[in-house]
C-alpha cells in the first residue's frame, strides 16, 4: 500500500498536497543533495518584471520530510511543472520627434530701433524721386487734356473770341516790353539819361496816380449800361473787365455822382433797393465807364457763361458800346499811409 503522504514523482515537494490529519507537519529543511535538479531550477526565485502585474495569491508551500520528497508516489500522474508564463512586455514607446525649434528673436529695446533700421539705399532713393516726377507729369498731362476738351467742346466763334483776347494781351505786354527797353537805354546815357530819368519819374507817378484814382483819366473804352442787377453781379463785371485789361473805372448811378472803383472798393446791396459802393448809394441803371481796348473787354464780357448771358439769365439787361475816347473824372482823395513804409 503507497503511503499517500509520499510525493508525486516528478512533482516538487513545494507542489505536493498536504497529508490529511490534525496533527501540524514539523519544518524540516531539505538537504540541498536530495533535491530534484529540476525542482531547483524551476524552483528559483521569482524574477521581477519590467510592469507590474496583479497575480493571485500562491499557497505557501508545506514543509516535507526528505524521506517524502525522495520517494515518488506510484499510484499519482505525474505532473511537470510548466514554466512561469512571462507578462507580454510593453510595447516600446517611440522615440520623440525632435522638434525644430525656431530662433527666437529678441526685440532691441524702443531706444535702440532707429539704430538697427535699415537705411534706404541710394537706388531706392533714386527710384522714389522719379516716381514722384512720373506722377507729377501724369497730374499735369490729365489737367491739360480736360482743358483741350473744354476748348474741343466750345463754338468756332467762342474760339476765335478767345484767340481774339490772347492776342491783344500778347500785343500790349510786347509794347510794354519795348518801351521799358528804351526807357533803360536813355537811362544808361549822360545828360539824356538825367532827362529820361526824370521823364520817367513823371510817367510813374501819373500812372500811380491813375491806379490810385487821385489823378482823372482819359482813352479808348467801353460804356456799359446795367439794369435790373444786384451789388454781386457789379463786381463780376468789374473784375471781369481788370482780367481783360481795364485799367481806369468809374461807376454812376442815376442822377447821382461817379464814384472811382480803385483796387480797395466794394460793392454791397442797400435796403429798399439798389446798391452802395464806397459808401455812397446809387440806384439803377448803373453806367460803367472803363479805359483799355475795347474790344477786348468786350469779348471778355459776351464770352459763354460770362458777365452779360449772367446777368440776362437774371432778369436783367446789359448794353456795351465801344468808343475812340472815354473819360474818367471821378478822382478819390490820396490816402496817407498809416503804417506802410517803402522797403528801400
Amino acid at each position: 500500500m503507497t503511503d499517500q503522504n509520499e510525493p508525486e514523482p516528478g512533482m516538487p515537494a513545494a507542489g505536493r498536497k498536504p497529508p490529511p490529519g490534525d496533527e501540524e507537519p514539523t519544518e524540516v529543511r531539505p538537504a540541498p543533495a536530495a533535491m530534484d535538479s529540476r525542482t531547483v531550477e524551476l524552483d528559483g526565485p521569482t524574477r521581477p518584471l519590467s510592469v507590474p502585474r496583479e497575480t493571485p495569491p500562491v499557497p505557501s508551500p508545506d514543509p516535507v520530510t526528505p524521506e517524502q520528497s525522495a520517494q515518488p508516489d506510484p499510484g499519482e500522474t505525474t505532473r511537470v511543472l510548466e514554466p512561469p508564463v512571462k507578462a507580454p512586455e510593453p510595447d516600446p514607446e517611440p522615440a520623440p520627434v525632435e522638434e525644430r525649434s525656431e530662433p527666437v528673436r529678441q526685440e532691441a529695446p524702443p531706444g535702440a530701433r532707429g539704430l538697427f533700421q535699415k537705411r534706404p539705399s541710394s537706388a531706392g532713393a533714386l527710384i522714389l524721386v522719379l516716381l514722384a516726377l512720373f506722377g507729377f507729369t501724369l497730374a499735369v498731362q490729365l489737367k491739360s487734356n480736360d482743358s483741350d476738351e473744354g476748348l474741343a467742346g466750345a463754338r468756332q466763334e467762342d474760339l476765335v473770341r478767345i484767340l481774339s483776347d490772347l492776342e491783344a494781351r500778347d500785343s500790349r505786354l510786347q509794347s510794354e516790353i519795348s518801351a521799358l527797353e528804351t526807357s533803360q537805354r536813355q537811362l544808361t546815357s549822360g545828360v539824356a539819361g538825367r532827362q529820361a530819368a526824370l521823364a520817367e519819374a513823371q510817367k510813374r507817378s501819373d500812372e500811380l496816380g491813375l491806379l490810385a484814382g487821385t489823378l482823372a483819366g482819359r482813352g479808348p473804352g467801353l460804356r456799359i449800361v446795367i439794369d435790373g442787377v444786384k451789388a454781386g453781379a457789379i463786381l463780376n463785371t468789374v473784375q471781369e473787365l481788370r482780367g481783360a485789361g481795364g485799367e481806369v473805372m468809374q461807376i454812376a448811378g442815376a442822377g447821382g455822382r461817379p464814384v472811382r472803383i480803385v483796387a480797395s472798393s466794394y460793392f454791397v446791396d442797400a435796403e429798399g433797393g439798389g446798391i452802395v459802393a464806397d459808401g455812397q448809394g446809387l440806384s439803377g441803371p448803373y453806367v460803367l465807364t472803363v479805359i483799355g481796348q475795347p474790344s477786348v473787354m468786350q469779348t471778355a464780357l459776351q464770352i459763354p457763361g460770362g458777365v452779360v448771358a449772367s446777368v440776362n439769365s437774371d432778369g436783367g439787361s446789359v448794353t456795351l458800346e465801344q468808343r475812340t475816347l472815354v473819360e474818367v473824372t471821378a478822382i478819390r482823395d490820396a490816402k496817407t499811409m498809416q503804417y506802410a513804409r517803402p522797403a528801400s
